[in-house]
């Protein structure tokens, strides 16, 4: 099982990319919001997280290995996720996904089904299935901030764990997102889960 490959990005196209391992070249799968990231790293060394599926039918006997590629392991978890819905699968999630994970997860979150129906190859049932089976394993996912927005410091742990903290302390699940969006928009540096409260806690009483 390939979990992660890393190499010289050679191509990028619609839907995959190829990727120069020593003498060996990869084709990955790769859905729309990783595209859009790896849009500059051309002939530069990346890494992705993947995972491996068998393409065809099984009846036949042609059966072809497939890699699809991730930047994060936080994406290619929330991946596998949305593929686990009754009607979705595979190659559906792979044209879906076109919006980043954070706003998927949020739609989810949310329930906003005429948000997600408005993806690729989702329609209003499948919609309904995806938040009626997701809806309460999204929140950590509907937290994760752009790798751009924010310093590389604050990892997506302490993010989650003060997430979880804060639930605890009653608020609810979108407050407790509001709290921390606005905290991190601040671009200041949380070393852990105690400096992110302090913030959140300054903010809210400033």
């Amino acid at each position: 099982m390939i979990t992660k490959i890393s190499g010289r990005l050679l191509a990028l196209r619609e839907e995959s990319l190829t990727l120069g391992v020593d003498s060996f070249e990869y084709e990955v799968l790769i859905p729309e919001f990783a595209r859009r990231q790896l849009q500059l790293e051309l002939n530069r060394e990346i890494s992705l997280h993947t995972i491996q599926y068998l393409e065809g039918n099984p009846m036949q006997g042609r059966m072809t290995p497939r890699l699809i590629g991730f930047l994060s392991e936080t994406e290619r978890e929330f991946f596998e996720l949305f593929c686990s819905v009754d009607g979705v699968g595979v190659k559906k999630a792979l044209r879906a996904m076109v919006r980043p994970v954070k706003e998927v997860a949020t739609s989810i979150e949310e329930q906003d089904a005429k948000a997600l129906s408005g993806l690729p190859g989702i329609g209003p049932a499948t919609a309904e299935r995806i938040i009626a089976k997701l809806r309460r394993k999204v929140p950590k996912f509907a937290l994760m901030v752009a790798r751009a927005e924010v310093d590389a410091e604050i990892t997506s742990d302490v993010i989650s764990e003060t997430f979880e903290v804060l639930r605890g302390l009653g608020h609810s699940e979108s407050d407790a997102r509001r709290l921390i969006d606005t905290a991190l928009s601040a671009k200041k540096k949380y070393k852990d889960v105690q400096a992110l409260l302090q913030a959140i806690y300054q903010q809210s009483h400033g």
